[in-house]
């Protein structure tokens, strides 16, 4: 009995350290004004590393999985680099000559050869897409198994399942995985995780260094938290690194025209200023 004791005294102060640690989730409903003024809706999970702080408008949608979309090339990436689909973040693959285009516009980035990188940098689309089936279904369900991506449902295709299939994440996950890929604490090698985040630093400035990446999810109404509203999902997901410190953050909005979507960098920027991630508030 006396060990039984001490095994229980044991189990309680470890439930109390972990709750003192636990991270603090703030509402911000300031955040929900900036929205409507940009005539969006959607959520935005800030975690403040300095003070173990949630930043958040919208908690409920900040926990409901939707499609990843372009989001899942960080991830893509590593398993490319860990499968040996291609050995680095240059190596080039030839493009297939297929001309894309959107919205009427060719894609000039996307139409030529590219590498991981380049692809990271332009979204492009069927570069992630051929080194997901040079990876193929049985590893790459086995990597986002072990790492505990979303929902692990990789069905709809190899080139599909991140895009239009059964793939999910929500603001919650992309924040903890992100923070997981920062600290090199993933399963993946430490050369894959390097990598990924060398080609997905967007912009480096002398006072702080943003890492990001937009995704967005056509056809994806039945992922809405209001089924009657139909839309598209954009996200913008990263995290910035600034005076020893860092803020990961995870934006997803309903993306009804191409206005809609070429607000999520600047609304979610913005909000990242008010916390002071990019310097003094």
């Amino acid at each position: 009995m006396p060990r039984l004791a001490t095994l229980f005294s044991a189990l309680a102060v470890l439930v109390l350290a972990t709750t003192a640690h636990a991270d603090t989730w703030r509402e911000h409903p300031e955040w929900g004004r900036t929205f409507a003024e940009a005539h969006l809706r959607g959520t935005l999970l800030v975690y403040e590393e300095g003070t173990k702080t949630m930043h958040v408008f919208d908690s409920a949608r900040a926990r409901h999985a939707y499609l990843p979309a372009s989001t899942f090339k960080v991830f893509n990436a590593m398993v490319a680099i860990d499968t040996g689909a291609v050995t680095d973040e240059f190596e080039t693959i030839p493009w297939d000559g297929k001309v894309r285009s959107i919205g009427g516009k060719p894609m000039t980035e996307w139409n030529r050869a590219n590498s991981l990188a380049s692809g990271m940098r332009y979204s492009t689309v069927w570069l992630y897409q051929e080194v997901a089936r040079r990876a193929g279904q049985q590893r790459m369900q086995a990597w986002v198994d072990k790492a505990d991506y979303g929902n692990h449902d990789i069905s709809g295709g190899i080139d599909r399942f991140w895009l239009d299939g059964g793939l999910r994440i929500s603001a919650e996950q992309q924040v903890a995985f992100l923070r997981r890929l920062a600290d090199g604490t993933l399963p993946f090698s430490a050369r894959a995780q390097e990598i990924a985040r060398r080609i997905t630093v967007y912009e480096s400035a002398p006072t702080y260094e943003l890492h990001a990446k937009t995704g967005w999810g056509t056809n994806a109404a039945q992922d809405n938290a209001d089924p009657t509203r139909a839309s598209d999902i954009g996200w913008y997901v990263g995290w910035v690194e600034h005076d020893g410190k860092r803020w990961f953050f995870a934006m997803n909005i309903d993306i009804r025209n191409a206005e809609d979507g070429g607000k999520r960098v600047t609304l979610a920027r913005q909000m990242l200023q008010d916390l002071g991630a990019f310097g003094p508030r």
